[in-house]
Parts: structure tokens; C-alpha cells; sequence
């Protein structure tokens, strides 16, 4: 390969979470000796999220966010970083972009890692004071200070952001009410064995459940004071959590021209459907290259694989073989791991006592290893992903036989 020629321009990283920042650090390490500028609109340097709903919300938890790199980092690598301002517009045939100050930078190659929005409660009553999302360093500062002991805080949604603030909330003394649509926690990404063990840990520590909750308002004098259902039930609270879910932040890339359905349509190597851009993260949607199907995933692991493709497209080198995406969410000390992505149809494989807090679920499509979920079992999380990434079918007797290793259970 011929080492990519040095343009004038610099290459212009929109997005300063986890994907901006590995695409910056990768073309350094890879030898880019052009400019790089990293743009985002919050002022602070560039910071880990998911401490944000876990330890930031501990009892005693530091109130300070970790940097995703140090403070010297940036420029003793020249990646020149521009802090506070928003981009509000790409002009692709231009290749330049505006900023909110008015001024306009010209890119050689633009990375799109805006990433995603938490979802807001659309219903009356949803904007009132005391009903938040969890996104940012100042949201979870705001929700810190209203998650105090004796508080009444209701939670809607039991995804992975939900359930992680009801357990710091219950750690912190708060009366925790979840309200579910679906009929189990974590529906969308787990199966029962898993949902259930969940909702009983979370029970166990004084965490209320409602399913087939459909919530219609938030209803108080000026603040949050209760919540509402459709079936005339209401629930007293001091502070709304939406764990709704997010939405991808992909305005500036469809105001732009480029491709987007739920996310910014990117091939393999993280390209869109204009040659000089490119996205990663949690913005993007992708085709999987394990079973074809087309995914928009929110994890660290896919923003910073993504990123590796970018940056070894942008270099000119080969990509590296796409890694099995993987997710964790720790509750009340206990942490699930997850390596692949299910599908509600797979079958599912129970190894070990659930009742032990440590087990596994490992999920056959076609008999072959399409996920796993593990708690306290590193090695069937690790055995796994080498069985997933092989495409490797395994005998579903073997493997349900905990004392088994898994690579044993393969055929």
C-alpha cells in the first residue's frame, strides 16, 4: 500500500465521544501526519459515558467525569480540538463545514460521530421539571441531586440505563418504582431466563415493578408529582427517569444528502454514501457482516471497531476482521456481559444454576452460536465469542452441561 498523500486540509472529526475520539487517536498511531480537528459542542474535554449510570451515581460517587484521555494528549499529537462549538452544516460538494460561531472549516475527509440522543417522553406533562433523561455529564450531575434517600423516583423503561438508575437510586435510599411497557425487563436484548433473574435481584432490593405499563402524562403544579397510566393508575414521584431508549443525532447528515434510515448508512469500512465521509458510532447503521442483518448498535465496543475502519480506509491499509460486537450493564454489583447480537427467535441454552448468580445463556440460530449472556462466567463469555466469530455450530446437549467447557460443546 502507498502511504496517503498529506492534503492541506485536515481531516475533520465531528464528535468527541468514544468513536470521534479512537478515529483521532488511530490516525496518529497509524502514522497520519496530516491535521486532524476534533469538534464537539460541550465544553469539557472529551469523557467517558458509561460511568454516568453506573458509578457516577453511586453513594460517595466522585463528582467529576473520567477523561477519555489525558489533558496533554491532544496536543502533544497535534489533533487540534475545537471545544463548545456545534457544526451546523456540511456542505459535501464544498467539503467544508459551519460552525456555530459562523466561521467554516474546509475538510480532506469529514467523520460524522455525533452519536445519539436519549428519547424524551413525548406526553403531557413530559417537559416539566423533575422529568429527565440520562445522556451527559449534566444530566447525570442533575439526577445525582435529586436521587437523594426517601425520594420518590419513577423510572420509565427497564432497558440497560434504566435498570443501572434503579439501582444506584435504590443504593441512595430513593422509593424506586419501574414502569415497563413489555411484560419483563431488558426484552429487547435478552431472553426470559435472564429478564427474570434481573427483575428478582432488582426486587430483592426494594426495586417495584409494573409491567404493561403504558404511561400517558406527568401531571404536578409546576414539577413532576405523579405519573400517570392508561390504566388509571398513578404513581406519586419526586423525579422522572425516561430510559426510553435514544435516537440517532443523524440531522447534519440528512440536511447534508447522505443516506440515513435510523442512523447514517455506512458500508464495512465506515464510509456513507458520499466518498469523502465517513460516521462511526452510535449514529451509524451498518449491515452485519456475521448474519447480514441491518443494525444500529449503542456500545463502546461497535464505536470504537468502527473507528478502526475508518481509520485503516482513510490509511489506505487493510482492515482488521470485524470483531463480534459486545455490551455490559452492571445492577446492583452484578455484572451481565453479552457477546453478539440475539434474535427473539434463537434458541436458548441455560448453563448453570440461576439461583448461584452464575450462569450462562448461550443462543443457537441454525445451531450455530449467535450470542451469549453471562454473569460471573468469563470463560463461556470468552469461549463464545471465538464460537460466534467461527460460525461454529455445537452440540445443544454438551452445551447446556455447565461443567462442559464450551469450545468442547462445538461440532
Amino acid at each position: 500500500m502507498h502511504k496517503p498523500h498529506v492534503p492541506a486540509e485536515p481531516i475533520i472529526i465531528i464528535g468527541a465521544g468514544h468513536g470521534g475520539v479512537s478515529v483521532a487517536a488511530g490516525l496518529r498511531t497509524q502514522g497520519w501526519e496530516g491535521r486532524i480537528l476534533l469538534i464537539d459542542g460541550d465544553s469539557r474535554l472529551p469523557y467517558e459515558r458509561p460511568p454516568l449510570s453506573k458509578e457516577l451515581l453511586k453513594p460517595g460517587s466522585p463528582e467529576h467525569v473520567t477523561p477519555l484521555r489525558r489533558a496533554g494528549y491532544y496536543e502533544e499529537r497535534g489533533i487540534e480540538t475545537v471545544l463548545g462549538l456545534d457544526v451546523r452544516q456540511i456542505d459535501v460538494e464544498n467539503r467544508s463545514v459551519t460552525l456555530s460561531d459562523g466561521s467554516i472549516r474546509a475538510y480532506y475527509r469529514l467523520v460524522i460521530a455525533t452519536g445519539s440522543t436519549a428519547r424524551a417522553l413525548r406526553i403531557p406533562g413530559g417537559d416539566l421539571p423533575g422529568v429527565q433523561t440520562l445522556k451527559t455529564f449534566d444530566d447525570a450531575t442533575r439526577l445525582r441531586g435529586q436521587l437523594t434517600a426517601g425520594a420518590r423516583a419513577v423510572i420509565v423503561g427497564a432497558g440497560y440505563i434504566g435498570l443501572e438508575v434503579a439501582a444506584a437510586a435504590a443504593a441512595l435510599g430513593c422509593d424506586v418504582t419501574v414502569l415497563e411497557f413489555q411484560d419483563r425487563v431488558m426484552s429487547r436484548v435478552t431472553s426470559e431466563p435472564v429478564s427474570r433473574f434481573f427483575e428478582q435481584h432488582h426486587e430483592n432490593h426494594g426495586v417495584r415493578f409494573v409491567f404493561g405499563a403504558a404511561v400517558t402524562a406527568v401531571e404536578g403544579d409546576g414539577r413532576a408529582e405523579r405519573v400517570l397510566t392508561a390504566d388509571g393508575e398513578s404513581y406519586p414521584a419526586d423525579v422522572v427517569i425516561a430510559g426510553i431508549g435514544v435516537v440517532p443525532n443523524q440531522q447534519l447528515a440528512e440536511a447534508a444528502g447522505l443516506e440515513c434510515n435510523d442512523g447514517i448508512l455506512v458500508d464495512e469500512h465506515g464510509r456513507t454514501s458520499h466518498p469523502a465521509v465517513y460516521a462511526a458510532g452510535d449514529v451509524t447503521r451498518f449491515t452485519s457482516p456475521f448474519d447480514g442483518s441491518s443494525l444500529r448498535l449503542e456500545c463502546i465496543q461497535n464505536a470504537q471497531a468502527q473507528a478502526d475502519s475508518v481509520v485503516h480506509h482513510i490509511m489506505e491499509k487493510p482492515r482488521k476482521d470485524a470483531d463480534i460486537p459486545w455490551f455490559w450493564t452492571v445492577q446492583h454489583g452484578v455484572r451481565l456481559q453479552t457477546a453478539g447480537v440475539r434474535h427473539p427467535d434463537d434458541d436458548a441454552i441455560v448453563r448453570g444454576a440461576v439461583e448461584d448468580k452464575k450462569f450462562s445463556v448461550v443462543y443457537l440460530r441454525g445451531g450455530k452460536v449467535s450470542a451469549v449472556d453471562t454473569i460471573d462466567s468469563l470463560k463461556d463469555f470468552m469461549a463464545a465469542k471465538k464460537l460466534i466469530a467461527a460460525g461454529a455450530a455445537v452440540d445443544p446437549v454438551l452445551a447446556s452441561v455447565p461443567g462442559t467447557p464450551l469450545a468442547e460443546a462445538a461440532i
